[in-house]
């Protein structure tokens, strides 16, 4: 038998990046007990993860304070569900886990936005994140070529790293333009710290290529990419490489704050001056509330651990700085906005779908998502539409209409402890093993 296992706390957050390690502490600092879960194995989120020798000291001070405030930790633990009020169910090994709260702070971040287009399914074709991930957990791009392609920030700071770690790097490609980029960079002499972090990039990529109003068309290879190519000064290149890394800024990760009926906005979580959404008891931090940075991540994350513990009074030093990284936050929307020339890219035999192969001539009958689905299964896979959901967004206009349990894919046993309230309570064993099986919407 596999238990299932009950766990209590006056505050639970879920997320592991800045905002959930600052909310975990703010929160436990002022007297709040307090667990904090997470999906992966460290803490950190895709910003801070990275061997110690890489750690900034801000990264430090943060992990220092998390384990000076005595939060439990519960790592590699997945929250799939919502049996009632109050309560989660997560999944955490071979245990399922009843995780109670009093109150509950949002910290899931959010993931790469991929736009498909022909041979991105390719080995060796990845998010520009996640191929700086896989670098980080050890893959080896020393001497390789890899091409970096999409829109945002995000895309110097991979290829910085990635040509620390020696990959030679051929050429950046950024979907904005050039007039664009102009202006967002004119909007940064107020804020000093973001020239130096772009001065120090712009040093680490010197002698590196770097296009504006260009993107990549196509990935060519057999077994694996060979090469790309490029749009670019209203022409095409091909060029060779090994990796390339693609990725069109993030998308936040809404969908347990839609399955607990949080208000939805533009593709965030709505949220108040505390942080708190509009279901009672429940906060958001982080990138579900807009895509910001880290720097607003950290505010929000202590705003929203503070009020969660009962302490809104001290929040009100921050709202200042949460304001000003706001303000910055909207002018990366406005300066990287996706340009309408992407839609074009698939043609009739890219894949859009990976998870059940469905192609693009096959999504232009449908009218809505649901359609979709209907008709195709588009959506219907494992990753539960987290890739294909925000293309064909971007692609057809169409929006989720909807967020139904379980939000990952869950064993059999795991799904069964949501109609055993006893379990939930007690922590005895509910559940018959079926440790292979998954089963998603």
């Amino acid at each position: 038998m596999i238990s299932g296992l009950a766990k209590s706390f006056e505050v639970l957050v879920i997320g592991g990046g800045p905002a959930g390690m600052s909310a975990a502490v703010c929160a436990a600092e002022h007297g709040a007990q307090v667990g904090l879960v997470d999906d992966n194995l460290a803490l950190g989120g895709q910003i801070w993860r990275g061997t110690g020798r890489e750690r900034a000291p801000e990264v430090i001070e943060w992990a220092e304070r998390l384990g000076r405030a005595r939060v439990v930790l519960l790592p590699a633990t997945r929250v799939f569900d919502q049996p009632r009020t109050g309560v989660l169910l997560a999944e955490q090994g071979e245990e399922t886990v009843g995780l109670h709260y009093d109150k509950l702070i949002l910290a899931t971040g959010a993931r790469e936005r991929f736009l498909p287009f022909p041979g991105w399914t390719l080995p060796n074709v990845m998010g520009a994140g996640g191929l700086q991930a896989m670098v980080k957990s050890g893959l080896p791009v020393k001497g390789k070529r890899v091409i970096v392609s999409g829109t945002g920030p995000l895309l110097l700071a991979v290829a910085a790293y990635l040509r620390k770690h020696g990959a030679e790097i051929p050429l950046v490609c950024e979907q904005a333009s050039w007039s664009r980029l102009g202006v967002f960079t004119a909007g940064l002499l107020s804020s000093p710290e973001k020239i130096a972090e772009a001065l120090q990039l712009r040093k680490e990529l010197r002698r590196v290529r770097f296009a504006a109003n260009s993107w990549v068309v196509a990935a060519k290879g057999s077994e694996r990419v060979e090469s790309v190519t490029v749009s670019r000064r209203n022409a095409e290149e091909t060029i060779a490489c090994d990796y390339l890394g693609c990725g069109f800024h993030l998308v936040p990760n809404t969908e347990l704050a839609l399955l607990l009926g949080c208000e939805i906005r533009n593709g965030c979580v709505v949220v108040d001056e505390n942080q708190q959404t509009t279901v009672a008891g429940i906060f958001c931090a982080g990138e579900p509330t807009g895509i910001s940075g880290v720097e607003v991540a950290l505010v929000e994350g202590q705003i929203a651990g503070m009020s969660a513990a009962g302490h809104n009074a001290e929040t009100k030093r921050l709202t200042n700085q949460r304001e000003k990284s706001r303000r910055f936050a909207e002018r990366l929307e406005r300066a990287f906005q996706l340009r309408p020339e992407l839609k074009s890219l698939p043609d009739e035999k890219t894949i859009i779908c990976r998870c059940e192969d469905v192609r693009y001539s096959r999504l232009q009958l449908p009218g809505s998502w649901r359609e979709a689905k209907l008709h195709t299964r588009c959506g219907m896979g494992p990753c539960q539409g987290r890739v294909c959901g925000p293309a064909t967004q971007f692609l057809f206009g169409w929006n989720p209409e909807s967020v139904r349990p379980p939000i990952f894919p869950a064993r059999v046993e795991s799904l069964a402890c949501v109609t055993d309230k006893d379990a939930i309570h007690s922590g005895t064993e509910p559940c018959g093993r079926a440790d292979t099986q998954r089963i998603s919407q």
